[in-house]
């Protein structure tokens, strides 16, 4: 072998080493920015990251992260088409870091959400580990959705870190049955601090008789206000497992959200299906 084929040799040896290293970081960089057809946005720009991390995941794909040093609401969503006047059920895992909201609003953090309205899934605050999330939603006259896994929320902004993975859509039916399920949860407690001063209220055994004796005329009211079109079936719930939590909001004060009472009620609302969830708590004495 000639010096000069030799030369030629190693010089097409360290070109296919060197085309080798740059397509694994240019495979690695696509497998860190591929966000398979989902659009970024965040209200202030340049202000949140997002990436896919391979090292914190759900499965074995690559969660989606958002990470917000600083206060911003920041999304990743996919345009999806719907059948009008239809239900839909979008659910994911997420997973949480350090997740702390601008205002004192429950409706800030990880979430699901639908783009440009107010339609959202509960909202993850703090440090949590991976957990189901879901959004049932009905298409109503629209034939596409913006489907958004976000961190912040339309009530204000959030900052920290979120990772969604396995994502699922599933379109439902629409029912002609005519009994609809309730749910009726009495806190027997309200444990909770505001303005720096604990609030600790109680429900009383009239109240509880008094909130039956309610539950029982609605059951009634449904079925003669309708004429029988309409019935219901009302299961009642005392939970003992005091709120430690209110949502607020300028305009009608503290009120229960979903985020307040999740953990204690989740565990019932998924072995029932309930059409519509009553909570009844004393806010006043």
């Amino acid at each position: 072998m000639t010096k000069k084929r030799l030369i030629s040799r190693i010089i097409y040896f360290f070109t296919l080493i060197i085309l080798f290293i740059l397509l694994y970081f240019a495979y690695q960089y696509y497998q860190l920015n591929n966000f398979n057809d989902f659009t970024r946005s965040e209200t202030n720009i340049y202000t949140s990251n997002f990436k896919r991390d391979k090292k914190i995941k759900y499965s074995d794909s690559r969660s989606y992260k958002i990470e917000s040093p600083e206060y911003n609401d920041a999304m990743f969503y996919k345009t999806i088409n719907v059948e009008k006047n239809t239900p839909y059920k979008i659910t994911c895992m997420v997973k949480t870091n350090n997740i702390e909201a601008e205002t004192e609003n429950s409706g800030i953090g990880a979430q699901i959400a639908i783009e440009g309205t107010t339609e959202r899934s509960i909202a993850i605050s703090g440090t949590q580990d991976w957990q189901k999330i879901e959004l049932i939603f009905n298409s109503k006259d629209r034939e596409e959705v913006n489907i958004g896994f976000r961190l912040g929320g339309y009530l204000g902004e959030a900052k920290g870190e979120a990772w969604f993975s396995d994502f699922t859509i599933e379109e439902g039916t629409v029912t002609s049955n005519n009994n609809w399920k309730f749910a009726c949860f009495i806190f027997e407690t309200t444990d909770v601090t505001i303005d720096r001063k604990e609030v600790k209220l109680n429900v009383t055994q009239n109240d509880i008789t008094d909130i039956k004796n309610t539950v029982n005329r609605f059951k009634n009211s449904c079925s003669e206000l309708s004429k029988g079109k309409m019935t219901a079936d009302v299961d009642i719930y005392q939970v003992n497992t005091p709120i430690t939590k209110l949502s607020y909001d300028n305009e009608f004060g503290y009120y229960v959200a979903p985020e307040d009472i999740e953990e204690q009620i989740k565990d019932t609302i998924s072995q029932n299906d309930y059409d519509h969830i009553f909570v009844v708590i004393r806010l006043r004495r």
